[in-house]
């Protein structure tokens, strides 16, 4: 057994306002042992001694929606995030198609939807720099595919391809194909025509993208769309030793192949399980109950402001969804629903109450990702059925895509409605999460923007929709306590005797700190499963 002990700042047993502090605590394999006076006593035989050196040391933060594999493979093909108009992200796939002729076809993301009207993107633009590989782009929003000409081609997709029934294809005045894909009827119409990643470009991007988590502090992270094929590169990456963070795998369930889907479900947990890995589980089932807002794929209860008649893009048929819910459940895997528009959120509440009803009370602790807009009438049902609101905070702020895209589309109505934090964190758990690659891992930005609504210009003055505004504190606690529970690792969301947490090292308190300031919040040391993981240790 190994010993370390933390001395010379400020311990925090969470990011409570009351919460406790210590000047030491020491840590054996991961485990608390001892704090204060004790734990300074146990210097002298300890492997090791860490000089916060004046910082805090507190339990770690979490991400509990996120795509990290995704994410890592972002940094394999052309870096379009960046990019400020079309005529740029045209020039980046081409610098990148030039310097790598060997690429059959050519993966990206994510670029803006914005910079096009509507997010209406022609297939034409790319073909001006790719005119003979197909190119693929992902829209920062990742239910948007990009493509060009000669991806259209490979894949049969034309003028009479029909419109696929949990998908949509945008078409121009004479039924050709625009050059965009919506949602997985459509963009799965190219799986059978392309190579997709390899499993080592996919062991890559797990590498670097908890290496990447494990520099912010993060230790635990939600993966919340996991296809059977990357379930191959994660227990490859374990078996490596290369992951840096604790990943839990959601496999997603399809609408139509679900019950195909079961047993491969129950080996891909029993083989994670099998390792032995603390770094990695795979407990959770998810699924897409609609798209986004943006693209009006999310499912309404009422119409689309801008497009009367539509409510939407239901990507389940209720019955089927509560009957894999139910089968899911019954299995021990924990649901995890995407539902962004407040038809969704009423499906998935519905869901849940089947699925109690059918398999009895137990603590399962369902999870609804994103929980954009919900009606009123539907949020006191969070609570009574045990439902984990995921939110993603940096989404709540009038950035760009929520002026150009969203609010058109929403109206001021149901505007106010969106992103409802502090109403569900006074009665309900909430978690926070990134959904990196859509938007930035970093719990700093995400932080600041729960408790501020405003944007990094501090706009608008008092903050958009600012009765959901939240308290410093109860954001970080979402960030880490409120993750942790959805984890079932409470032990790992605090420091005290006997638990189990995750160790984040920060150069100051982000308690007392201007939101709007976080990003200056240094963090200096990352330790999961009792191993320091980022960065380099300091030894004294």
């Amino acid at each position: 057994m190994s010993t370390t002990v933390f001395t010379g700042g400020t311990i925090l047993s969470s990011y409570r306002a009351d919460a406790d502090e210590h000047t030491a605590v020491a840590v054996e394999d991961g485990r608390v042992i001892a704090t204060g006076a004790d734990a300074l006593a146990l210097r002298a035989s300890a492997a090791e001694t860490v000089d916060l050196l004046d910082g805090v040391l507190a339990p770690a933060f979490g991400d509990g929606h996120a795509h990290p594999l995704q994410a890592g493979m972002e940094r394999l093909g052309p870096q379009v995030r960046s990019c400020a108009s079309v005529d740029e992200i045209v020039a980046c796939v081409k610098e990148w198609a030039d310097a790598h002729p060997e690429q059959e076809w050519i993966y990206g993301a994510s670029y803006d939807a914005t910079l096009a009207p509507d997010g209406m993107f022609d297939a034409r633009w790319l073909d001006a720099a790719v005119p003979d590989r197909p190119v693929v782009l992902r829209a920062w929003d990742y239910h948007t595919l990009w493509v060009n000409s000669e991806a259209l081609r490979r894949a049969g997709i034309d003028a009479s391809t029909p419109e696929p029934p949990l998908g949509r294809i945008p078409r121009r005045h004479d039924g050709s194909p625009l050059g965009i894909l919506q949602e997985p009827g459509a963009v799965d119409l190219l799986l059978p025509h392309e190579p997709g990643r390899t499993h080592e470009e996919r062991v890559e991007a797990l590498r670097r993208a908890t290496a990447e988590y494990a520099e912010l502090g993060i230790a635990w992270v939600q993966d919340a769309w996991v296809e059977p094929a990357e379930v191959e590169a994660y227990l490859e990456a374990s078996t490596r030793g290369l992951l840096s963070t604790r990943v839990n795998l959601a496999l997603r369930a399809d609408p139509v192949r679900w019950r195909d889907q079961v047993p491969g479900f129950v080996e891909a947990r029993r083989r994670v399980e099998e390792l032995g890995d603390p770094l990695l589980t795979a407990g959770t089932v998810k699924v897409f109950v609609d798209g986004v807002i943006e693209n009006h794929t999310a499912a309404m209860l009422a119409d689309y402001t801008d497009t009367p008649g539509d409510r939407g893009l239901p990507n389940w048929d209720a019955a089927e969804l509560t009957a894999a819910a139910v089968t899911f459940d019954k299995l021990g895997f924990q649901l995890h629903l995407h539902a962004i528009g407040d038809a969704a959120a009423r499906t998935a509440l519905d869901v849940f109450e089947a699925v109690e009803s059918a398999n009895g009370v137990r603590d399962r602790r369902p999870v609804i990702a994103h929980v954009q807009v919900v009606d009123p009438v539907d949020l006191p049902r969070f609570a009574a059925l045990g439902v984990i609101a995921n939110f993603e905070p940096l989404w709540a702020q009038l950035d760009p895509m929520m002026v150009a895209l969203t609010l058109p589309r929403l109206g001021p109505e149901r505007e106010r409605l969106q992103y409802p934090i502090r109403t569900l964190l006074a009665s309900a758990r909430v978690s926070f999460g990134s959904d990196w690659p859509v938007s930035s891992p970093d719990w700093r930005p995400g932080v600041a923007t729960a408790v501020t609504r405003q944007t990094d210009d501090r706009v608008p003055e008092a903050g958009w929709t600012p009765a959901e505004r939240i308290p410093l504190t109860d954001a970080l606690e979402a960030y880490s306590s409120g993750v942790a529970h959805q984890a079932f690792a409470a032990a790992r969301g605090e420091l005290r005797p006997g638990s189990a947490p995750d160790l984040v090292w920060l150069d100051t308190d982000p308690r007392h700190v201007d939101p709007h300031d976080l990003r200056s919040v240094r963090v200096l040391g990352t330790w999961v499963a009792g191993v320091r993981r980022a960065p380099a240790p300091v030894h004294h």
